[in-house]
């Protein structure tokens, strides 16, 4: 199988353009593109080395259709219920949540669409089966969508399709024991990469104190 072709090869490149890629093509991915990702998943850290992680790929038409279906209703009810609306934000804030809540309302409409699916799965053990307790797991995703970045691939995080957790347990065949902690959708994006609004580092930044910040 032939190795994928990295398509930006400068890693700080890489970090300031890695963005949601909400609106994806459905021309498909092929299968090395997703090992190669996933690959760099497992690459990252975790808490005593247990990589209790798990990626399910969904690539079935009839799957992803349901799974679109019960996320696009959970993110209905969430902007039913006033997510997102922030009129008191800062013009720049403002056109940028504006921009965000579109693509987002895009992705939950056409989810389906997407050639790939990823569920990023943290196995809970003990008896503190808490989602932090899996927390190992978000440093893998972002490994993943760096490498899918680096790649020319596009890539969102959410959660919204948690709401329906137990019927995409059902559907997927996945334990109770595990947290389906994340929904990738991934493919070859419509749009460019690049930066999106970021506040500066100074903003977001103090020393030795809560509130100090360095002249």
């Amino acid at each position: 199988m032939p190795e994928p072709t990295i398509v930006e090869s400068d890693f700080f490149e890489v970090i300031g353009t890695q963005r949601a890629m909400r609106r994806l093509k459905t021309d498909p991915v092929p299968e090395e593109y997703i090992k190669k990702i996933i690959w760099a998943a497992t690459r990252a850290p975790s808490g005593g080395n247990t990589q209790g992680w798990r990626f399910l790929v969904v690539t079935d038409d009839a799957k992803k259709q349901q799974i679109q279906q019960w996320y696009n209703e959970s993110w209905q009810k969430m902007l039913d219920s006033g997510y997102g609306h922030r009129p008191d934000l800062p013009e720049a804030e403002r056109d940028s949540n504006d921009r965000v809540m579109k693509s987002a309302t895009y992705l939950a409409r056409h989810m389906h669409e997407a050639p790939v699916l990823i569920f990023a799965c943290a196995l809970m053990q003990g008896p503190n089966r808490e989602i932090t307790s899996g927390s190992s797991i978000y440093p893998a995703i972002q490994n993943l969508m760096l490498a899918a970045r680096a790649l020319g691939l596009g890539t969102a995080l959410t959660t919204v399709h948690r709401a329906h957790q137990d019927e995409i347990r059902t559907l997927l065949g996945i334990p109770e024991t595990v947290e389906t902690a994340a929904l990738i959708p991934v493919g070859w994006p419509k749009g460019k990469f690049g930066s999106g609004f970021r506040k500066p580092v100074e903003d977001v930044t103090y020393w030795d104190s809560w509130g100090t910040k360095r002249k």
